[in-house]
């Protein structure tokens, strides 16, 4: 039996290795499309059907149940994550299964046997997990380690202005200007920070809310933003991403 998968995942290395992992231990399988955003999977499942969907809960335009508030679901999904912070139990209702990042062939396996398990396609609950999500004691991250040569320091999240990701780096900067590199990538802080302080601007730039210096419309949807310490690139929030910017600054 083919099994049609569509895959939702942000990072192209971890699409490559689902994939290719995928079709080793299933040889079945057939990939029907590889998206990395929530617009473009709105807009794919709105037309298309999978007989199965792997899904990133953290993409780069936001968290990935905000899908299910704008098309229906009836097919099973398995989540991949990098953190199981959330309320991961919940994830594995009616069949649902997850994955915690970098994915286990393994793993990868008994996901699929649980998958072959059901015997009809059914509506996933959507309300229960938007009630756990909602529902869970979320802990955030309040310090990072950082290092200048030999110098290992502490910085809490009252001292960073904002994240810059450029080019395969990602960095940290203080309210004081001062700039370092971290171990990690803007996917992951999105998971990692409080989101009542902190905001993804765009593919770039995460800020905190103290940072926010001046904000300019620059089209009837679009915001040109101006950060403290001041970054060396113009920050623009495009038109997909401004309503949730105000309503966080709403918030």
């Amino acid at each position: 039996m083919v099994i049609k998968v569509l895959i939702i995942e942000d990072e192209k290395p971890a699409q490559e290795h689902l994939e290719r992992i995928l079709k080793k231990v299933e040889p079945s399988v057939q990939i029907l499309e590889k998206i990395d955003s929530i617009k473009d999977a709105v807009s794919w499942l709105s037309d298309h059907q999978a007989d199965l969907i792997f899904l990133d809960i953290h993409l780069a335009d936001g968290i990935s149940f905000s899908i299910f508030e704008q098309v229906n679901i009836e097919t099973p999904i398995i989540f991949t994550t990098a953190y199981d912070a959330y309320a991961i139990q919940a994830f594995k209702v009616n069949s649902i299964d997850y994955l915690l990042k970098p994915i286990d062939e393994d793993d990868l396996t008994q996901s699929l046997q649980k998958f072959k398990s059901i015997q009809s396609k059914q509506q996933i609950p959507t309300d229960l997990l938007w009630k756990a999500l909602q529902n869970t004691t979320k802990i955030y991250q309040e310090r990072f380690i950082v290092h200048r040569g030999e110098r290992l320091m502490s910085v809490t999240i009252d001292q960073i202005a904002y994240f810059e990701g450029e080019d395969r780096y990602v960095y940290l900067i203080k309210k004081d200007g001062s700039k370092f590199i971290i171990d990690y990538r803007l996917s992951d802080l999105d998971a990692l920070l409080d989101p009542t302080l902190f905001f993804r601007l765009n593919r770039s730039f995460i800020t905190h809310f103290d940072s926010i210096a001046s904000m300019v419309h620059v089209s009837k949807s679009r915001i040109k933003i101006e950060l403290s310490p001041q970054a060396k690139r113009d920050i623009v929030i495009s038109t997909e991403n401004s309503q949730g910017f105000k309503k966080w600054l709403n918030q």
